[in-house]
């Protein structure tokens, strides 16, 4: 394939019938920015995943029989942000996270990535990922040249796999008890699983049961991507957006005000 400018990726993509004409613009473009690898990875909110790119697929059927998608930091890292996410920058400090990262680069992932979030319908997270082996400085100089055309190309890759695959798209979440809101909330604020039950007067056995019960409902595959995914839907207010907000919420005292430790 001839080299991708950013006009004429966008124009295939919008001409693209199909998935395997998605996947020879992917290789077209890890031909063409010379890097290890391009892969666009879908997250439904029912835990669902698919994808194209150039990974070898020994690794994608090895990443799915281990259930990495649970621990990658990637993963992790990406539902809590809004914002191209550096790998370097993910938190990769536990066992489970440093033997992912070796088991990854035995499959040639290569030890440089950077991740592009894009939110979808009903609680879809799809990443849009470029990944080399190089060193820091010119990994530095190659996203910082190019992270705003794989910012546009990441939205339209994603807008064209919601148009050919509709079916994967879930349905809109159960409407959460008014616990399972303040469960989230709080946990949305940074308090411990402590702290929360103090705050709700329970047990961390109850709370844990109310949490378990709005992933259930949200589809989530854990406590952050519930949190995640309740924010997305509106389903619970965090932030500044709450703070903003009239009426009763988790986190404000009787007198309006915000404790300390929630207002940061």
């Amino acid at each position: 394939m001839k080299a991708l400018e950013l006009d004429t990726f966008l124009r295939a993509l919008e001409q693209a019938d199909a998935l395997e004409q998605i996947q020879d613009l992917i290789v077209g473009l890890r031909d063409t920015f010379e890097i290890d690898h391009v892969v666009y990875h879908w997250v439904s909110a029912d835990g669902e995943q698919y994808g194209f790119g150039t990974y070898d697929p020994a690794w994608a059927q090895r990443y799915v029989e281990r259930d990495y998608i649970r621990i990658d930091p990637v993963i992790v890292g990406c539902f809590q942000q809004f914002h191209p996410v550096d790998w370097k920058r993910l938190d990769w400090s536990s066992k489970a996270a440093r033997e992912f990262r070796k088991d990854a680069q035995g499959y040639g992932i290569g030890n440089q990535g950077f991740s592009i979030p894009i939110r979808g319908p009903n609680g879809q997270l799809a990443l849009f990922t470029a990944s080399h082996t190089t060193d820091d400085e010119s990994w530095a100089e190659f996203t910082g040249k190019h992270q705003r055309d794989w910012i546009l190309m990441a939205h339209y890759l994603n807008q064209k796999a919601l148009e050919l695959e509709k079916g994967r798209a879930p349905e809109p979440v159960r409407a959460l008890s008014p616990r399972e809101v303040d469960a989230l909330t709080y946990l949305g604020m940074g308090y411990g699983r402590g702290q929360v039950a103090d705050l709700l007067s329970i047990s961390e056995h109850t709370l844990r049961a109310y949490i378990e019960s709005a992933r259930f409902k949200l589809g989530a595959l854990n406590t952050v991507h519930a949190v995640a995914r309740a924010t997305s839907e509106g389903l619970i207010i965090i932030g500044g957006a709450a703070r903003a907000a009239s009426g009763g919420w988790p986190g404000r005292h009787r007198d309006g005000k915000v404790p300390k430790s929630a207002a940061g």
